[in-house]
């Protein structure tokens, strides 16, 4: 199962408590001169947003991804399981 299916399938709102997400996942340059002038989206995150009052969290890509063979473990520590 994708990383996004996942976090969407797990999420459950902690302002308003729906258990609905939408989940994007975006690269964004970083802060150097360098890489904002080569437009170099090297920082990839998850944008998980509550599909009933938009509350958002932000997980950091690169570390979801990198676990993809203990995603389910590492999911379950986010969003208690």
């Amino acid at each position: 199962m994708k990383v996004e299916e996942e976090i969407a399938n797990r999420f459950k709102c902690p302002k308003c408590g729906v258990q609905r997400a939408k989940v994007k996942k975006l690269a964004m340059t970083g802060a150097s001169l360098l890489e904002r002038w080569a437009d170099w989206q090297r920082n990839k995150y998850y944008f998980v947003t509550c599909t009933n009052c938009g509350y958002t969290e932000v997980y950091d890509a690169e570390i979801l991804d990198g676990k993809k063979g203990g995603i389910e473990d590492l999911l379950d520590l986010i969003f208690g399981g």
